[in-house]
């Protein structure tokens, strides 16, 4: 891990932002310039995936929810030492299920089990166009990812969002630029962090 850094948001010391989407939706992109504006270091969950689980995607076999939750329970267990020593981090996490971004939200519980302070994991949903199989597709050919575009289909039918439970998750589109995007998604989150 970085030395310790400050982040932007004050009053959320070890804060995690986890922006999640589909493949292809630029979690990477937004989750990068986020960081940077934050002055944060910045985690991409594909690295993180079992040679297993990269070869199964490669193949074209979409992963189980018994493949992923090592994977969500690893990154988890990521977000909560970052919050532990109050270092703030983003988090690129496809997170497609309410119940995958429940295992990602105990970083919250274990944060406050060993510090007994108040921490926090939110979200950022990046909604995308019609367009995002032809993007995926163009990265794919480009050698740009390992997941070949006939798993977009199986993301898209795994995907939930819009429940009104999740009040730590703000929506950005993300047909504008990127800078414009990330910009969008960090006013929405200051909105998010000064509710109580």
């Amino acid at each position: 891990m970085a030395a310790k850094s400050k982040c932007a948001f004050d009053s959320s010391p070890g804060l995690g932002i986890v922006v999640f989407g589909v493949s292809g939706s630029g979690k990477t992109t937004i989750g990068r310039l986020i960081a940077e504006k934050l002055g944060c270091e910045f985690l991409d969950a594909d690295d993180y995936h079992s040679r297993n689980s990269i070869e199964k995607m490669r193949s074209g076999i979409p992963l189980s929810d018994s493949d992923r939750l090592p994977w969500l329970e690893k990154l988890r267990d990521l977000l909560a030492a970052y919050s532990v020593e109050e270092k703030p981090v983003v988090l690129a996490c496809s997170a497609l299920k309410t119940s995958y971004r429940d295992i990602l939200r105990g970083a919250s519980d274990e944060r406050e089990r060993k510090k007994r302070k108040k921490s926090r994991v939110v979200f950022v949903y990046l909604r995308v166009s019609d367009l995002i199989t032809a993007r995926v597709e163009s990265r794919f050919k480009a050698g740009g990812h390992y997941m070949p575009p006939s798993l977009l289909k199986s993301q898209l039918a795994l995907l939930e969002v819009g429940d009104q439970q999740e009040h730590d998750v703000v929506t950005v589109d993300t047909s504008s630029e990127a800078r414009v995007v990330a910009g969008d998604a960090l006013n929405k989150l200051r909105s998010l962090l000064k509710t109580p």
